[in-house]
């Protein structure tokens, strides 16, 4: 399908907070922030925005329909953006992830939208296969030569095609594209298999969350399992049990995989099976549990554990969410700790954009200074580096350890920590020493 462009390049110009914005490195203009449009525009054709003075300031794609009006490809000196230049934009992606990962892991994030120079665009990898996954309407006139592009540089993959919730509510006459179809190569039958670290996970990529699997989370799966030796291990809003099965091969005494979905609990079993060829992962007693969380945290109050991962999808789906949000994740880092035995550690991540990290550490801290004991908190963790964030709005992930003392101790009985503890940093002093975080005071 060919982009058929007007003669005359659509020219905007905005408002001088959009024009500050844009000088600054903020990729989106939003329809109330433009102030003169030469003609009515088609979608997905490229708009030049010009400054006060007549001075070029970016170029990007135009969706005449929707609110965020135009996605920015390219500020500074003016550039042709012609076929060469969507390659070199697909190759300087790419590149920023080379030696990141070797045969262990065939998973990962090859494009992150904004962040890589491609708006409202991601484009995942599972072995052999593609998701390219859409976020605005303005790439479907482009999709042609996307896949092209995309098949020009892995000859041998194959291209799913997956909308995000809103293009798939919308029908573009000429755009008859559906979430889930297959773009390049043979079809499917099934989940398709993938490594990560080693472990072998199948991606739901036609109809699974996300593309199929929580890439993001890799670092933090890492960071679970070098913490579980000898631990029994709740995983919480388990999806398909990426983080138990890490825990599993880090030496979990045992895992419970709590989730009220019976498809992703499911999942995870079939996770399981993909890897006991591994000695640990096969002798690690694993529970599954199908419950909503919060209900079960309340209704359970006598199970303890020695580890506790919350990982809940995104409370926060607007701004107008948000309050709510901080109060749910504030419950919900409270039941956890009162389900920790003495030495016990709580991984609560959140992927809610509309809560900072500061909004989200501090009620986790929060709950735990008022469930009046003792806590170290060894690391806080955001994107992984193919996850790249570069605008405030592209930042959702974050994830906080905290670990209790071996021991109960009263609030007022502070304890010195090792300078190393399994390869984590721990949060120092002015002195560079570390230090106990004495929440319980």
């Amino acid at each position: 399908m060919q982009v058929n462009l007007p003669r005359q390049r659509l020219r905007l110009r905005v408002s001088a907070a959009a024009e500050s914005a844009l000088r600054s490195g903020h990729p989106w203009v939003w329809a109330e922030s433009c102030r003169e449009q030469s003609r009515a525009g088609q979608l997905g054709e490229l708009a030049v925005i010009y400054d006060r003075q007549d001075r070029f300031l970016a170029i990007g794609l135009f969706d005449p329909h929707a609110p965020l009006r135009v996605r920015v490809l390219h500020t500074g000196k003016p550039q042709t953006i012609d076929p060469a230049w969507w390659r070199r934009r697909l190759l300087a992606a790419v590149e920023r992830r080379a030696g990141r990962f070797d045969a262990l892991t065939t998973g990962y994030r090859l494009v992150n939208g904004e962040s890589d120079g491609w708006p409202g665009l991601v484009l995942d990898r599972y072995d052999q296969t593609l998701v390219l996954k859409l976020y605005t309407a303005a790439w479907w006139p482009r999709l042609d030569e996307i896949s092209a592009n995309l098949a020009a540089q892995w000859p041998e993959a194959r291209i799913v095609l997956r909308l995000s919730r809103s293009l798939q509510r919308v029908a573009e006459p000429g755009y008859p594209f559906t979430d889930g179809q297959l773009l390049r190569g043979p079809g499917l039958e099934g989940p398709v298999l993938f490594r990560e670290s080693g472990l072998r996970f199948e991606a739901e990529v036609q109809r699974g969350q996300k593309t199929g699997f929580f890439l993001d989370q890799r670092d933090n799966r890492r960071i679970v399992e070098s913490l579980a030796r000898g631990r029994d291990v709740l995983n919480s809003f388990s999806f398909s049990g990426g983080f138990s099965l890490y825990a599993a091969r880090g030496g979990a005494r045992s895992v419970a995989d709590l989730d009220i979905s019976a498809h992703a609990l499911a999942s995870a079993q079939s996770n399981f099976a993909l890897n006991d060829d591994s000695e640990t992962v096969a002798r690690c007693p694993r529970e599954a549990i199908r419950a909503d969380a919060f209900d079960w945290f309340d209704q359970n109050p006598a199970r303890k554990f020695d580890m506790i991962i919350l990982d809940p999808p995104s409370l926060a789906r607007r701004e107008a969410e948000r309050a709510r949000a901080i109060q749910a994740y504030g419950r919900l880092a409270a039941n956890a700790i009162a389900h920790l035995r003495p030495g016990g550690i709580l991984a609560a991540a959140s992927c809610s954009a509309h809560v900072s990290a500061a909004e989200f550490f501090a009620v986790v801290r929060q709950a735990a200074r008022r469930s009046e004991r003792n806590f170290e908190e060894l690391q806080t963790t955001g994107h992984p580096p193919d996850h790249p964030a570069t605008f405030p709005e592209a930042c959702y992930l974050k994830c906080i350890y905290l670990r209790l003392p071996p021991k109960h101790r009263s609030p007022g009985s502070p304890r010195r920590v090792a300078t190393k503890t399994l390869g984590l940093n721990i949060r120092r002093g002015a002195r560079g020493r570390s230090q106990v975080i004495k929440l319980g005071s």
